[in-house]
């Protein structure tokens, strides 16, 4: 990127729409703007994901993470509103990195939207042609769920987050992270939910971040309990909470790298150390170290190339001391933002991973199973709705007591943003009809919906940190069994299955949470309206979404795939016509 191209951030995107803002937030209620909730539903997640409750900078159309924007100019958001209101019930819109590009005439059963966000062909594949385009106004990064309009506030990312911690738990110390100190840095619209996710597991975390406004909102949604003056009173509560075995949360406005180049120094050794800072973007995501954020903003205007190299120097730094940490007894992990492979790549550094990612370190297992985020929003914008939903998955799944404790620290700490919405984690295991776990919950959806015991529809969605749908060699599909981290055949075909089994909204990315050519991934939503059409949809996307994750990882010889193939009837040609 040379110094005359524009930054990301000022491209011309335009004034933020009318119609925006006098949205700011979804449409709710039970009176529709479209043909039919299959439409209303995209209308209202996406201007769900441009809710100041919600995104990181609505006004530029950003979601969150970094640049990870919902629609490619305003221009384009009205063009999407105005087509979705016409958009017919035999109807597919097209969407072309956040721009509407066509509509064509297809059948019911058909996704009523289909979005390509970020792709690029493997030889341009890159961050510096990525920025060329985007700065000529012919591409936008849509993140994942920012671009396929199903984020849900911090709370989509905080159950995985809860999940990983969970597992960590489990493993490193037989139970939870009672009396544990968890080291870590970023409170933005991803990684804000980090404190949280400590906490409900018991635990005790210091989180650096180097944006106040960020601390505040995170103060404000109840993410996190406290702010720091200076790391030394961070220190100081964060081990009296321990010792007390209270769970904790405390930030400290600083660069994360200094603050664990710090702790080293001073041989304060925490029990697990991470990272959630956006550092697959190096200009737009990471901050360098030496400068409080307006001068960095400035620095990226005025000098985007040293701002690039000095944010690299940061992250060299970064990881040195996770290594350090970790050499003197800190348990560490990478959370999936592309900290290792930044370095490596950029500084030649091989040992930058000499410590896990967290899939194959505590997640990969669930994923084996089909298990993964499951998440869903009441249109209605009723908390009530949701409320009854939590009451339907413990009813259906009241041996799971993981995931009744989930459902219960979510209702008493997690605070809605934008529409309501909750997310647990579901699997393929099929029951004795050979129904999956998510058809059977998402099938007890649509009848409360049907019987009125639900207000309004209720649209079904995921996260990319799923079993079957992503090819990302530094985060999902890190250290595969058979060596098949970067073979992207996986989520095409889990994208094509699921137009094929109907879903309403169908998306396929390049990027995500590590960044322009690291990764392929899908994403798709179901709209629950108490008809029988969508009990259709549903019986069947929910078990194609998640038993991609089995068939996947059964290819690549996990037992654990392999065994729930067995238990759960899922086909897997090769091995059962032995």
């Amino acid at each position: 990127m040379s110094e005359q191209e524009p930054a990301p951030d000022e491209i011309g995107i335009g004034e933020p729409s009318a119609q925006w803002r006098e949205y700011q937030g979804a449409p709710t209620g039970t009176d529709i703007e479209c043909e039919g909730w299959r439409q209303e539903a995209a209308l209202r997640m996406l201007n769900n994901n441009l809710d100041p409750e919600v995104a990181e900078k609505p006004e530029d159309l950003v979601v969150y993470g970094g640049t990870g924007r919902a629609a490619r100019s305003w221009d384009a958001y009205d063009a999407i509103l105005a087509e979705l209101r016409e958009l017919g019930d035999e109807e597919t819109l097209l969407v072309q990195s956040g721009k509407p590009v066509g509509r064509f005439p297809t059948h019911e059963r058909a996704p009523r939207v289909l979005i390509a966000n970020s792709n690029l062909v493997g030889k341009w594949d890159s961050w510096e042609h990525f920025h060329e385009l985007e700065a000529e106004g012919k591409i936008m990064y849509g993140q994942m769920t920012a671009g396929s309009w199903a984020y849900i506030g911090t709370q989509g990312i905080l159950q995985g987050t809860y999940e990983t911690l969970a597992e960590l738990g489990r493993q490193e110390y037989d139970d939870d992270l009672e009396g544990k100190i968890v080291a870590t840095g970023g409170l933005g619209g991803m990684s804000g939910a980090q404190p949280l996710a400590v906490t409900m597991n018991k635990g005790v975390c210091i989180a650096a971040e180097v944006d106040a406004h960020r601390i505040e909102r995170r103060l404000d949604t109840d993410y996190l309990m406290e702010r720091a003056e200076d790391l030394d009173e961070a220190l100081d509560k964060a081990e009296a909470a321990a010792d007390a075995g209270e769970p904790y949360s405390v930030a400290v406005e600083m660069n994360v790298a200094d603050m664990l180049e710090t702790m080293a120094e001073r041989e304060f050794v925490p029990d697990v150390v991470t990272d959630q800072t956006s550092s697959h973007d190096e200009l737009e995501g990471y901050y360098p170290s030496g400068y409080t954020v307006d001068e960095a903003d400035e620095l990226r205007e005025e000098n985007p190339e040293r701002y690039v190299e000095e944010s690299l120097d940061t992250m060299e730094r970064h990881v040195d001391a996770i290594l350090d940490l970790q050499e003197e007894g800190a348990v560490a992990f990478e959370y999936g933002n592309n900290l290792r492979g930044q370095v490596e790549d950029h500084r030649g550094r091989e040992d930058a991973f000499d410590f896990p990612g967290f899939v194959p370190a505590y997640i990969r297992p669930m994923f084996c199973r089909g298990r993964g985020p499951f998440r869903w929003a009441a249109l209605s914008g009723d908390p009530v709705d949701i409320h009854r939903t939590d009451e339907a998955v413990t009813e259906l799944f009241p041996e799971n007591d993981s995931l009744t404790r989930w459902i219960e620290l979510a209702q008493e700490q997690v605070s809605f943003q934008g529409l309501p919405s909750r997310v647990c984690w579901l699997g393929y295991r099929t029951d004795d009809d050979g129904i999956t776990e998510r058809a059977r919950f998402a099938l007890r959806i649509n009848e409360l919906v049907a019987d009125g015991e639900i207000s309004a529809p209720i649209v079904v969605t995921r996260d990319h940190l799923d079993a079957g749908s992503v090819a990302s060699p530094h985060r999902e599909t890190e250290a595969m069994k058979d060596g098949t981290d970067a073979v992207a055949d996986w989520p095409i075909l889990n994208a094509l299955l699921n137009c094929a089994a109907g879903a309403d909204i169908v998306s396929v990315h390049d990027g995500g949470g590590v960044g322009i050519g690291n990764a392929l991934h899908t994403n798709n939503h179901v709209v629950l309206d108490g008809s029988e059409l969508a009990a259709e949809k549903a019986r069947r996307v929910f078990t194609t979404d998640p038993g991609m994750g089995v068939i996947r990882h059964a290819d690549a010889g996990y037992e654990d795939a392999i065994d729930e193939a067995d238990r759960s009837g899922v086909h897997v040609p090769m091995r059962d016509r032995r």
